[in-house]
């Protein structure tokens, strides 16, 4: 029996990390966990619920309501687009936590400690048996050390922006592509720079700049990375 490897891809805000893992985890028939909709699901109940002024988080509150159980982060999969959707305590919010205000305060609510042991802690019950496909900011050098395939994706700051706004644009939200630049640059910043788990390249993960590249063409790199593990895993 050939065995489920887990494959952690981690890159910097809106390159595309969720499309690739997403085919990855098709083309494998493995299951794929978005760990970026977790913090955005977070990140939604702090704004739905109030907690926070600017960009400053209740953190107090926020830890009453995790330690209580108020949150609760499901995935579930919609046989009609064929992907895994995020729900909240029992609420489908995919559409909301896409949005900008919930871009805008995602990295000051994913800095934080507890939010991020929380979020980890599930993540690597969700992976413990394999077969999946991860994506994230410290998948491959926090949740999962030892995934038997890292990749680091990256892309342009600019190229990143633009194709955000014109995703944003697609499903008719008013956005600016200079807010798009300021919010991409901004969350590179705070994802590098934070004292815990901080976003960085691990020394095992390959590279992939998909600048210039096509979705189909960054799909076919990964996924013959993964099949070079897997047959070497068989012999």
């Amino acid at each position: 029996m050939n065995k489920k490897i887990i494959i952690a891809v981690d890159g910097h805000s809106s390159c595309g990390k969720s499309t690739l893992a997403k085919d990855i985890a098709k083309h494998l028939n493995y299951k794929y966990i978005d760990t970026g909709a977790m913090y955005r699901a977070v990140t939604y109940y702090v704004i739905e619920n109030k907690l926070y002024e600017g960009k400053i988080i209740n953190e107090e509150a926020l830890k009453k309501d995790l330690d209580a159980g108020k949150i609760n982060i499901d995935f579930r999969y919609n046989p009609e687009l064929k992907q895994s959707e995020t729900y909240l305590n029992g609420k489908h919010i995919e559409r909301e936590i896409r949005g900008i205000e919930v871009s805008n305060l995602v990295s000051p609510v994913a800095v934080i400690p507890f939010v991020r042991k929380k979020l980890v802690d599930l993540q690597r019950a969700m992976g413990k048996e394999g077969g999946i496909v991860m994506d994230g900011r410290d998948i491959g050098t926090n949740v999962f050390p030892n995934a038997d395939l890292k990749i680091f994706l990256t892309a342009d700051a600019e190229i990143r922006a633009q194709r955000r706004y014109d995703e944003l644009k697609a499903k008719g939200e008013d956005v600016s592509l200079e807010a798009i630049v300021k919010n991409i640059k901004e969350r590179d910043y705070i994802d590098s720079h934070r004292e815990t788990n901080p976003l960085r390249q691990a020394k095992d993960a390959v590279l992939l700049d998909n600048s210039h590249l096509t979705m189909q063409e960054q799909a076919q790199k990964a996924i013959k990375l993964a099949e070079n593990i897997l047959t070497r895993n068989m012999h």
